[in-house]
């Protein structure tokens, strides 16, 4: 079983030990025995990054899933290497540059597809629509926010007028018996939810309780109107994200 490194300098010691020639600048580069160009760790992906390495080498993240390396049940090297040698070895394979030119392709197709649609043929006219997505954005995000804080006070008003109204007999009974201590140690329990429902509506400056039926409705109306706006952000992100690759 391979050895783990202790510390990100044993790790490039290991990477220098399996023929990677290391360059060090502001990101490190590998390159393999026989590869033409360096590659960048963090271009390999999310868990090979110099932050994501110093964390598996700590114990902080995972190591990443062995991409049919090794067969099943065959004993645990330190396949984080022998990942990072595999993605070298992709990205300077032809396949994955045939890849990558197709992708780039398509990318670039759907985006002059959109900038066509949308008539966006010069720069001021794309910042002004991306400023357009922007304030849409804020704006529906806000507006969710709004729903969100109303539907928890839907759900609590509920609660208290359930209480309320369950309550209301032992609380009359107990004010027509002049406040009887004999009747409040009875029903203390009663009496005080009683109190603390009819706080909670004083605080909000109700003069008439909604009904339950009108509060399920307005709960269900404001449930319909943020799924659609879920849809309506959706598509204000995707016109966003095709402005930014066109720039």
């Amino acid at each position: 079983m391979a050895k783990k490194p202790t510390d990100f300098e044993a790790f490039i010691k290991m990477m220098e030990a399996a023929k990677c020639e290391v360059k060090h600048g502001k990101h490190i580069s590998l390159r393999l025995e026989g590869q033409k160009g360096f590659v960048r760790l963090r271009s390999l992906g999310v868990d090979y990054s110099e932050d994501a390495i110093l964390e598996i080498i700590s114990g902080k993240r995972a190591v990443p899933k062995k991409r049919n390396i090794t067969k099943v049940n065959e004993p645990c090297k330190l396949n984080l290497l022998i990942d990072i040698q595999n993605s070298i070895k992709a990205q300077n394979s032809p396949g994955y540059a045939q890849w990558s030119k197709i992708f780039n392709l398509k990318t670039a197709a759907s985006t002059l597809i959109f900038l066509q649609e949308n008539g966006l043929d010069d720069i001021d006219k794309l910042d002004r629509k991306a400023q357009q997505a922007k304030d849409n954005f804020n704006a529906i995000s806000t507006r969710i926010q709004s729903i969100d804080v109303r539907l928890k006070d839907i759900v609590i008003l509920q609660k208290h007028i359930g209480i309320y109204s369950k309550t209301r007999d032992v609380y009359t009974a107990y004010r027509k018996s002049g406040y009887s201590k004999k009747y409040l140690a009875e029903h203390g329990d009663d009496i005080a939810v009683h109190k603390t429902a009819k706080k909670y509506f004083d605080g909000l400056g109700l003069e008439k309780l909604p009904t339950i039926n009108t509060l399920k409705t307005e709960y269900a109306s404001l449930l319909a109107e943020k799924k659609k706006l879920y849809t309506e952000l959706h598509d204000v992100c995707v016109r966003y994200q095709h402005r930014h690759k066109w720039r």
